[in-house]
């Protein structure tokens, strides 16, 4: 026998999978702020590995980049009102997908979902406008999200501070203690007198 700690890698490993498995079913539902799912691109590349060094073991998450900006959100250019407790900003240079790559993003998802804008008339919105093209449609909406900002979906958040209360806080210390007891009796029963 090895002096692993199985019963804390366990608990890891139940940690990590449910941080996985709710993020992605947030993901699918979004909840109050609708499905993040249009390609499942992001779905797909929720990943979490555990690190173990030394005397320590540690849960790493990675995702696509904009996954962490529709969990946490992003301040816009003119207004953080959407998500002022983000650490991201539109025009800081502190996120990506400002400028043309948030046009192409917008664009992509606008032609997957066939949705356009129809045009004013006479100064008015009215379902007799003519529809604009896609181009027309991301650029406004791109437009939008650039000064608005998004709104955090916390679709990683909640899932990883639920996990955290209910494996790390509460089972991660009773699985060392039973480590410690195996490990110990392992060792004891093999001292050679």
């Amino acid at each position: 026998m090895d002096n692993k700690l199985n019963n804390v890698q366990a608990v890891l490993t139940r940690f990590r999978d449910f941080v996985i498995s709710e993020s992605k079913k947030n993901l699918n539902t979004g909840g109050q702020y609708g499905s993040h799912n249009n390609t499942s691109s992001l779905k797909n590349s929720i990943k979490g590995e555990i690190v173990s060094e030394g005397d320590y073991s540690i849960v790493a998450f990675k995702m696509n980049d904009y996954g962490y900006y529709q969990d946490k959100g992003v301040k816009g250019k003119s207004s953080s009102a959407k998500a002022p407790n983000s650490p991201f900003r539109f025009g800081s240079g502190k996120s990506k997908g400002s400028g043309e790559g948030l046009t192409k993003s917008i664009l992509k998802w606008v032609q997957a979902k066939r949705f356009q804008f129809r045009n004013k008339v006479n100064g008015k919105n009215t379902k007799k406008g003519t529809l604009m093209s896609y181009q027309q449609t991301a650029y406004l909406i791109s437009r939008s999200i650039f000064h608005k900002g998004i709104k955090p979906s916390l679709f990683f958040t909640k899932p990883f501070e639920a996990g955290y209360k209910k494996y790390i806080d509460t089972d991660l210390m009773k699985a060392f203690s039973q480590d410690v007891d195996t490990i110990v009796d392992y060792n004891l029963t093999n001292i050679k007198w």
